[in-house]
């Protein structure tokens, strides 16, 4: 029997589902490693810290001055100066004082100043913003106890009062990239798939067709020989005389009589 060709191409559509389960793993594992090195190793580093039960020591204002950097518009920037706000908390965890900072990107901004103001042209509102938050834990958060947060391993004498990046940051870094990963496989697994069930079915129909054809071709064959068997004169005889055995003389055959036979 002759090999039963099936064609493996897919079709506009396959293809274009096939493309779009690559594009969705491709930007699935590049968007884990753009997470991974922006997001996910600061987050790790902020979910390190511990939380410690912190009250107020003392707060000053030295009479040193920072700079910042601010913008006015596309191309328009400049440096103003802001003071320097320091409060000092005892924490539990090492019963020692340490410099408080809002979180840690005021921490990388400047060690020595607990709050860093958002940077404005006018001296004066950087002044002012920072005048805030003195009064605030000088006369409200003074007397209480709040949690802060302390990592004796990196930096034992600070403590930060907020984190920057918590266990949410950490779900969306690893979730979307995943989530892109899988369906983009799964897109790719489904289209070929059904166009390996299609290939499959398409050869069944094939070999059930030629079968068909094979069986009504011997069918038509076997009639007809039938019908040449029938029509012949020559191998058709009659029953009766084809039944019954004819006894043949032989050429000189005489006749004796049965005196004869006797002597």
């Amino acid at each position: 029997m002759a090999k039963i060709r099936v064609s493996y191409e897919y079709s506009e559509a396959e293809d274009k589902s096939i493309r779009l389960g690559l594009f969705l793993i491709a930007c699935g594992i590049l968007s884990l490693f753009i997470l991974g090195f922006c997001w996910l190793s600061p987050t790790l580093q902020s979910l390190q810290s511990k939380p410690a039960n912190c009250t107020v020591v003392s707060v000053l204002r030295p009479e040193e001055m920072f700079e910042c950097i601010f913008t006015c518009g596309a191309d328009c920037k400049g440096t103003s100066l802001y003071p320097c706000l320091q409060i000092f908390v005892n924490n539990s965890e090492s019963n020692s004082v340490a410099l408080l900072h809002f979180d840690e990107q005021q921490l990388v901004l400047n060690p020595k100043c607990s709050y860093v103001p958002p940077c404005e042209r006018d001296n004066q509102k950087n002044r002012d913003s920072v005048l805030w938050w003195e009064d605030y834990f000088a006369r409200e958060v003074s007397s209480q106890v709040f949690t802060c947060f302390f990592n004796r391993q990196r930096r034992p004498d600070d403590v930060l009062w907020r984190r920057s990046h918590d266990t949410s940051v950490l779900l969306h870094c690893v979730l979307w990239p995943m989530v892109s990963l899988l369906l983009g496989t799964l897109i790719v697994l489904l289209t070929v798939c059904a166009r390996s069930l299609a290939v499959r079915a398409e050869a069944l129909q094939k070999r059930k067709f030629s079968y068909e054809v094979c069986q009504d071709l011997s069918a038509s064959g076997s009639s007809e020989r039938r019908g040449h068997k029938a029509e012949d004169p020559l191998t058709s005889s009659d029953p009766e005389t084809s039944s019954s055995p004819t006894r043949t003389l032989p050429l000189f055959a005489v006749p004796v009589r049965r005196r004869d036979r006797e002597h």
